[in-house]
């Protein structure tokens, strides 16, 4: 049972606080968090469970939003890591992406969604496509009805139909004149690559996202070729795990709209499909960089949106950089983005240029890590592949479609 739940922003400042149950929490608590975020930085915040000496707490990390949920009580931790999520994800579908200032401007519909999410500290309804039935996503139109009538309140009269159902994720016989349903595979790669270009870490966390338009009441399944490649996955509540225990078949009725069937995490993959090779050398109180970036494994299909940045050390006065593709911008934070694009055919992007040092020191002692961003459409890397979609009450006319997107996720090199 949760009892309270603050979301922070990335100073540390409480912008939302709300209390679950009759025991209420002090924002101290609050403090005490931060303050060890502060102390003991990043291994801090990587930790899901804390235990505070008062407090049992669970932290999940959003677009620079922390939010944290405590405790007194035993439970299963999974259960207040989960709900965490689901809150981010509501949150950052109901307006549109998260951060600060957009908490702030929609505090009340924040409020709202908490208030029907979850019940005296047990989650309730976490269905997206439920809650939209029963609080009204903000708008112009919905601010400016607000400040004429003076009625802030976004909460529908009446309860979705789904609630009483047995399914209560999806809304009670929608109808469609054109029925359809597309699926989306859609996955991020992290790796990391030592400064020998040996391949540290390896492996894919994928997604697959599901559009429904269907009418009725559709039973659908959904097969792999090769579903033993997955290592570890999660479900949506739909899912019937019996079949995917003995078949690793999807069997599921789906939620009406967007949604996230399931995700998964392929482990240890034996290649990346682009290579950087970074050398600096230094010496008289100047280094001199060299970046290489090309395409180590084809595909088949077209990488782009390559992307490759760096922190700059602080030791750094200024820096003279330059490519013979793309452009090179040194933003404020002394980070150095170079955005390649797409490989060409007739060249390999380097990135070339002078790094000038501080007074006092000959060499450099603290090297960059590269962080590489890429983006291929119509292919998964992982090598996951859909066999087929089936609905078992088909309608007359049904359309089908499968897409497939692979970017990079925490793609380091390291230097």
């Amino acid at each position: 049972m949760l009892q309270c739940i603050f979301l922070l922003s990335d100073s540390g400042e409480v912008m939302l606080e709300k209390q679950l149950t009759g025991h209420r929490v002090d924002r101290s608590i609050c403090d005490w968090f931060w303050d060890h975020v502060i102390s003991q930085g990043d291994s801090f915040k990587s930790q899901p469970v804390i235990a505070s000496p008062t407090h049992y707490l669970f932290q999940v990390v959003r677009e620079g939003i922390t939010f944290l949920a405590c405790t007194q009580v035993e439970m299963p931790p999974l259960m207040g890591i989960e709900f965490l999520c689901r809150v981010s994800d509501v949150l950052s579908d109901y307006l549109g992406g998260l951060n600060e200032d957009v908490i702030k401007d929609n505090f009340v519909i924040v409020y709202e969604l908490l208030d029907e999410m979850i019940d005296n500290g047990f989650p309730l309804t976490t269905e997206a496509n439920i809650l939209r039935e029963m609080i009204a996503p903000p708008n112009i139109v919905s601010k400016v009805l607000s400040v004429v009538t003076g009625n802030s309140s976004n909460v529908s009269d009446t309860l979705p139909g789904a609630t009483g159902s047995c399914i209560p994720w999806r809304a009670a016989e929608p109808k469609y004149a054109n029925n359809e349903v597309y699926v989306d595979l859609v996955e991020e790669m992290d790796a990391v690559i030592n400064r020998d270009g040996a391949l540290v870490k390896c492996e894919v966390y994928g997604e697959v996202r599901v559009n429904s338009h269907l009418s009725g009441l559709p039973d659908l399944t959904l097969s792999f070729a090769n579903p033993s490649i997955l290592d570890d996955v999660r479900f949506h509540p739909c899912v019937r795990f019996r079949p995917w225990e003995s078949h690793q078949v999807l069997s599921f009725v789906p939620p009406d709209g967007e949604f996230k069937l399931m995700s998964y995490r392929i482990k240890k993959l034996k290649s990346t499909p682009l290579y950087v090779k970074p050398q600096l050398t230094s010496d008289a109180g100047k280094c001199r960089v060299n970046v290489l970036v090309g395409i180590r494994n084809d595909p088949g299909k077209t990488i782009d949106s390559i992307t490759l940045e760096f922190q700059l050390p602080p030791c750094i006065l200024s820096a003279d950089l330059n490519s013979n593709h793309g452009t090179v911008n040194i933003l404020g934070n002394k980070i150095c983005s170079w955005t390649i694009g797409r490989i060409p055919k007739d060249k390999t992007p380097s990135l070339s240029g002078t790094l000038l040092l501080e007074t006092e020191l000959e060499r450099l002692h603290v090297f960059p890590t590269f962080r590489v961003g890429f983006r291929i459409m119509g292919l998964a890397l992982s090598g996951l592949q859909i066999d087929k979609l089936d609905l078992k009450t088909a309608p007359s006319r049904l359309y089908k479609g499968f897409r497939a997107l692979t970017r990079a996720g925490e793609f380091e090199v390291r230097s």
